[in-house]
């Protein structure tokens, strides 16, 4: 019985709560009269200005008035054209500081590229002599492991060999023709054999597979006339030869004056 009166004494609010809150209503009310009255006494005081102008002077006052208001609203735009310029600049900035930044991480990143590049080609030369070697039959097991452990550093550093093989097309940013054979059966610019392997770095080429690449024969009467052809520049060559040997035959014999 006793636990429930003491509930019940406790839900309900004390009556010092209740002084206190009514308190800070009535506070509040009176900051609201008061800013009310001083609003009403600002707003006699104009009324009082005004009160004893002349209709002229009325007229002049509402000139004055709306001539500042103008000003005022000329100065907001001003203001407003101004803020507007700055942003568009700050905009500008920003663009060319971010355009900046990009070019300079671009720049940083093909540095980075070419010095590791060229520091690579120094150990294709190294990686050919391991292939030649590892392909060998008679190959020690040391050196295909020496040859394994090279592969995986130069993996690790974002480099591999280039797939190069027999009858893949001939690609100008990948491979580098040095010569070409006469085969019916192929295509013409058909690699027929791969000399020395690629090289990439990070999709960059830096170091061209040498290939053996195909080529049609050609008819016979085109290699005749290409054969007559070559036939008759070397005699010319033989001809133009033959006269300046002969005028330096002929200077040499003249007595010296």
């Amino acid at each position: 019985m006793m636990n429930k009166q003491k509930q019940e004494k406790s839900d309900k609010p004390e009556e010092k709560d209740i002084v206190d809150s009514q308190n800070e209503k009535t506070s509040e009310s009176e900051v609201e009269l008061k800013d009310k009255k001083n609003e009403m006494e600002e707003e006699s005081k104009e009324e009082e200005k005004f009160k004893d102008l002349s209709r002229e002077e009325l007229i002049e006052k509402i000139i004055e008035l709306e001539d500042k208001l103008k000003n005022q609203e000329d100065k907001i735009k001003e203001l407003q054209k101004s803020n507007k310029d700055w942003k568009d600049k700050f905009m500008r900035l920003q663009a060319e500081f971010e355009n900046t930044q990009k070019r300079w991480e671009k720049s940083r990143k093909n540095l980075r590229i070419q010095y590791t590049a060229n520091t690579l080609k120094n150990f294709l030369s190294l990686y050919d002599s391991f292939k030649s070697a590892v392909e060998n039959e008679d190959t020690d097991e040391h050196i295909e492991q020496f040859y394994k452990q090279f592969m995986n550093i130069m993996k690790s550093m974002g480099a591999h060999p280039m797939h190069t093989e027999e009858l893949q097309k001939f690609d100008y940013n990948k491979h580098e023709a040095l010569s070409s054979l006469e085969r019916d059966d192929l295509p013409n610019n058909t690699i027929v054999d791969v000399i020395q392997d690629g090289w990439i770095y990070e999709k960059e080429v830096i170091r061209y597979a040498k290939v053996i690449i195909s080529r049609k024969p050609k008819p016979p009467e085109q290699e005749k006339e290409e054969k007559e052809k070559d036939e008759d520049q070397d005699k010319d060559l033989e001809k133009e030869q033959s006269g300046k040997e002969k005028v330096e035959e002929k200077n040499s014999n003249e007595p010296k004056s």
